[in-house]
């Protein structure tokens, strides 16, 4: 029968999100684009996870997974390889192995020979994932299935598979920046509101206890153009640089409003208020805002960083390194 009390992951920032660990029989997608680093944070749970547990790899070979184990200590007696992309394979395996852990990566490579359809369709992917829930049900047996997000942040393939899982955990992270961060989108078993926060190592992801040394600490406060700005993600208060590049439009025409890490749409709100309430002349200028560090937030309470850092950007002027500011507009 399934459970509600959760295992621990043994990953404190994972756990956090999770509302303690994965529920018996629960099924988990853990969706994020290419290269992120969802297989390495998969790897490092399964490194600690207490038990035996079953690791089906479809896209990689056994020989790159092995490898990227040794990397990051996780190979022991209890964890399972298995290079397979077809499911009745799959199935087979985890009824072998009898696992108290399933993770398949990636769910959009395994294919059932049955449908005819082939691997990433709508009909493999939903159907797949359907026989995997049905398995982690009728055992008990956790499964995390991975799944591959598009350019645009949406789950790549159906959106079925959001409603079949128990749980949609969200992998972010430039690859460029070391920050990664871990939302959950979706969850039966706990809120939707806490953040995980990961650096990218070269001996794995470490979680990260003081977020705000890691994004403040290359900040140069005598810079026009650069706020710190505090926001609350669940139950975790950040500190964050909000930073504004503006120049002149041609012939006094804007010509770009970007936003990284911000709601453009709440950009371009702002600049109108800062435009016609505050007189700062935005509507000649093109805008490019971001959070440093890669980090996405939607916390309201950056709007008054965003219009400070914009202002500041124009006027030319800084901020001293004790000021923080927060709040709605």
């Amino acid at each position: 029968p399934l459970g509600a009390t959760p295992h621990a992951t043994g990953i404190g920032e994972l756990d956090r999100v999770l509302g303690g660990g994965l529920v018996p029989g629960s099924v988990t997608l853990l969706g994020g684009e290419p290269g992120v680093g969802k297989s390495t944070l998969l790897l490092q749970l399964l490194a600690g996870w207490g038990g035996k547990a079953l690791y089906v790899t479809a896209e990689e070979s056994a020989q790159q997974v092995r490898l990227r184990a040794e990397r990051l200590g996780a190979v022991r007696p209890d964890l399972w390889l298995y290079a397979e992309t077809s499911l009745p394979a799959v199935l087979q395996a985890v009824a072998d192995t009898g696992p108290s852990l399933v993770v398949v990566d990636s769910i959009q490579t395994v294919a059932d020979p049955a449908l005819g359809s082939a691997p990433g369709s709508v009909t493999q992917v939903r159907e797949c994932a359907h026989q995997l829930v049905a398995v982690a049900k009728r055992t008990g047996v956790p499964v995390v299935l991975v799944g591959h997000v598009t350019k645009e942040g949406s789950l790549a393939g159906p959106r079925v598979l959001e409603h079949v899982v128990d749980t949609v955990l969200a992998f972010e992270g430039d690859r460029h920046h070391a920050l990664r961060t871990v939302r959950a989108v979706k969850h039966r078993f706990g809120p939707t509101t806490e953040l995980g926060l990961f650096e990218m190592l070269g001996e794995g992801l470490t979680g990260v206890p003081d977020p705000g040394a890691l994004l403040l600490g290359d900040r140069r406060p005598d810079a026009a153009g650069s706020v710190v700005a505090a926001a609350v993600e669940g139950h975790r208060p950040l500190t964050v640089e909000v930073q504004a590049l503006t120049t002149k439009g041609t012939e006094g025409v804007p010509s770009g409003r970007t936003a990284q890490g911000l709601d453009r749409n709440r950009l371009s709100m702002l600049l109108a208020v800062l435009q016609q309430h505050a007189h700062v002349p935005t509507g000649s200028h093109d805008v490019y805002a971001s959070t440093a560090g890669g980090l996405r937030l939607t916390e309201p309470g950056l709007d008054l960083a965003v219009c400070l850092a914009v202002a500041s950007s124009i006027g030319g002027g800084a901020f001293g390194a004790d000021v923080v500011v927060f709040g709605e507009v």
